[in-house]
C-alpha cells in the first residue's frame, strides 16, 4: 500500500489512491523474475540525477502531494524550492537531478515515489554512455501500466514531475479536478509549453 490513509482525503481520493497502489503491486509481480537480473543496488542514484524526465500522472501528483503535506514544514519548504528550481531548468532545457532526492541517494517519498521511478532498473551499471538497459519484455509491460494509469486518473493530466505538482499547487486547477471535472482551457497555455498530456486523450 502507499501509505495509510490520512485524514484530510475524502472517500474518493483514498479509494483512488488505493487503485494506484494496486496498478503498481501488479507490475512488481509480473515482472518480478527480470528484476531479479539487475546490476542495481543501494545507493544507485543514477536514474535519478541523469536518466531524463520523470513522468507522472495528476493522480500520482496528489499521491506525492498528500506525502509532502505530512512532512515537517522546514522539510516542506526545502521541497518547494527544490521543486522550483527543477522546473527553471527543465523550461531550458538543462539536466536536473530530481527534487526528492538527498545528499545520501536516498528518496525522500520513496513509498508514494511514481511509477516513472518504480519501473526503472537496469542490467548493468549505469554511466552517461551506458544507460538503463531493461528487458523488452519490462518495457511493454511499463507502456501497458502507464496506460492503466491513465485510464484511472481519465479526468487528469500527465507530465513532469514538477509541471504536474505546480499545476496541483493552483486552487482553481485543484478544485476543478478534485471535483472530478476536466477544464483543459484552464491549462491550456501552460500544457502547451510544458508538454502536459490530456489523459483522457491518450487512452
Amino acid at each position: 500500500m502507499i501509505r495509510e490513509r490520512s485524514n484530510h482525503l475524502n472517500d474518493r481520493d483514498a479509494n483512488t489512491f488505493e487503485d494506484v497502489s494496486q496498478i503498481y503491486q501488479a507490475f512488481d509481480v509480473d515482472i518480478a523474475a527480470y528484476r531479479g537480473e539487475a546490476a542495481c543496488s543501494k545507493g544507485c542514484a543514477y536514474c535519478c540525477t541523469d536518466a531524463g524526465r520523470i513522468d507522472i500522472t495528476t493522480m500520482e501528483g496528489l499521491i506525492i502531494s498528500d506525502a509532502i503535506g505530512r512532512m515537517p514544514r522546514p522539510r516542506q519548504n526545502q521541497i518547494k524550492k527544490a521543486l522550483a528550481r527543477d522546473m527553471k531548468k527543465c523550461e531550458t532545457g538543462k539536466p536536473s537531478a530530481c527534487a526528492f532526492l538527498q545528499k545520501n541517494s536516498a528518496c525522500m517519498i520513496y513509498p508514494a515515489r511514481p511509477f516513472a521511478c518504480r519501473r526503472v532498473y537496469s542490467l548493468h551499471v549505469c554511466t552517461r554512455d551506458k544507460p538503463p538497459q531493461l528487458h523488452r519484455q519490462v518495457m511493454q509491460r511499463a507502456q501497458e501500466t502507464v496506460t492503466a494509469l491513465q485510464r484511472l486518473d481519465h479526468n487528469g493530466y500527465s507530465g513532469h514531475l514538477s509541471y504536474i505538482l505546480h499545476m496541483l499547487e493552483a486552487p482553481r486547477f485543484r478544485k476543478t479536478y478534485l471535483a472530478g471535472e476536466s477544464k483543459p482551457e484552464e491549462v491550456m497555455a501552460f500544457g502547451k509549453s510544458h508538454g502536459i498530456v490530456i489523459n483522457k486523450m491518450v487512452v
